[in-house]
């Protein structure tokens, strides 16, 4: 009888079940939008990083069948090759005077940029030091590049220095953070962190995933809402969330760029995307252009939901965006409210280890300009009913 070498497995997936830590996915029928249809019902969608409801925009959904029809669908190659399309090349161009930098490179997902560029930038020999509640695609990069990785606590701008200033005899340094956090909905500190860079002459990349499209004045982001855009040398960001689209992103000088063409291995390595993917993005970077009332509503409605939720009793710590938690803590206490708004026809998803840290797990309410006043309504009043 032969021994069955993945028999572990079955194992483990028990104590995930036990620790409630155990993940299910959900299909959904029909478009994703701010109303769900899932097993015939349709559920309230809270759960979604369409910021500016953009996914179901009638003319991002045009460009992309306009572009299929020019250039059909699969690109065949990586970048490199035959990969790179005339869409592919006008949106870097669009994303470069978008967010003011000399140059832009499309990646297949935001994941992907992080990854590409932070194993690009640094290596064996080089330090990095990373706020230690970074999304896992930051955590991976600074994994996989070799380089030292220090993680100085969360948002903490003083900790950070006294790390680097012990960090000697490093080749290169980096700090690298998030802007805006997934899970907390809270910000960065921009302006501290871009001082000890210039300070102690580290690069700096900030990741603007959650951001982009949402803050600043023109929605380039946090960097460019705090004023500090032009002294961050590597930015990122997705097409993937506020843009209703796929992909990721990175900005900066052309020497930069031309280094990650050269030498990002997650690029290099990569099919490209379709170019009708391209196009379709072209035509959100429009719309963020020419609509800023879709972030400004948003950031408006969101802070009045942090206020009725803080009202209500709800811990939301200190989000400042259109992400809010609500803390809860216990694994099992989150999915427990998490089904019981299940019940009521309501989706926001219950984040535990190891996206978030052991003790901090939480409910993730994502609000978009999609969202009526009436949905935002249903979840506070049925939140209201749960809150102890």
């Amino acid at each position: 009888m032969s021994i069955d070498p993945l028999a572990w497995i079955d194992d483990e997936l028990s104590l995930l079940d036990d620790r409630r830590l155990l993940r299910h996915r959900t299909a959904r029928d029909g478009p994703q939008a701010a109303e769900l249809l899932i097993d015939g019902r349709k559920i309230l969608n809270f759960t979604s990083n369409d910021y500016l409801g953009l996914a179901t925009d009638h003319r991002v959904i045009e460009a992309a069948k306009q572009c299929m029809q020019e250039e059909a669908w699969g690109s065949g190659a990586s970048p490199l090759v035959t990969g790179y399309a005339a869409s592919h090349r006008q949106l870097e161009s669009e994303l470069a005077e978008f967010e003011g930098t000399a140059a832009a490179l499309l990646f297949s997902s935001g994941f992907a940029a992080n990854v590409g560029a932070i194993t690009t930038l640094v290596g064996r020999g080089d330090v990095i030091f990373s706020d230690e509640r970074n999304h896992a695609s930051i955590i991976d990069g600074c994994r996989l590049s070799g380089a030292r990785v220090q993680i100085y606590p969360h948002r903490d701008a003083d900790y950070l220095e006294k790390m680097i200033q012990q960090a000697a005899g490093f080749r290169r340094r980096l700090i690298v953070t998030d802007s805006l956090f997934s899970m907390d909905g809270d910000l960065a500190r921009l302006v501290e962190v871009v001082n000890l860079a210039e300070r102690y002459g580290a690069m700096l990349m900030v990741d603007e995933a959650h951001a982009t499209g949402v803050f600043g004045e023109k929605g380039r982001g946090l960097a460019e809402h705090f004023g500090v855009e032009d002294r961050v040398q590597i930015r990122v960001g997705t097409l993937s969330k506020a843009l209703g689209c796929a992909g990721g992103f990175v900005v900066g000088s052309q020497r930069l760029i031309d280094w990650l063409v050269n030498r990002a291995r997650v690029y290099i390595f990569s099919t490209a995307q379709p170019a009708a993917s391209a196009a379709a993005a072209q035509a959100s970077l429009g719309i963020v252009r020419d609509e800023p009332q879709r972030r400004t509503r948003l950031l408006i409605k969101s802070g009045q939901v942090r206020r009725q939720l803080q009202q209500q009793g709800w811990n939301v710590g200190e989000s400042e965006s259109q992400i809010i938690p609500i803390i809860v803590g216990n694994p099992k206490e989150t999915m427990e409210l998490a089904g019981k708004l299940r019940e009521k026809d309501l989706w926001v998803p219950g984040i535990r280890p190891p996206s978030v840290p052991e003790g901090r797990s939480l409910l993730r309410i994502s609000l978009s300009y999609a969202h009526t006043d009436e949905m935002i309504e249903s979840l506070l009043q049925t939140l209201a009913g749960m809150a102890k």
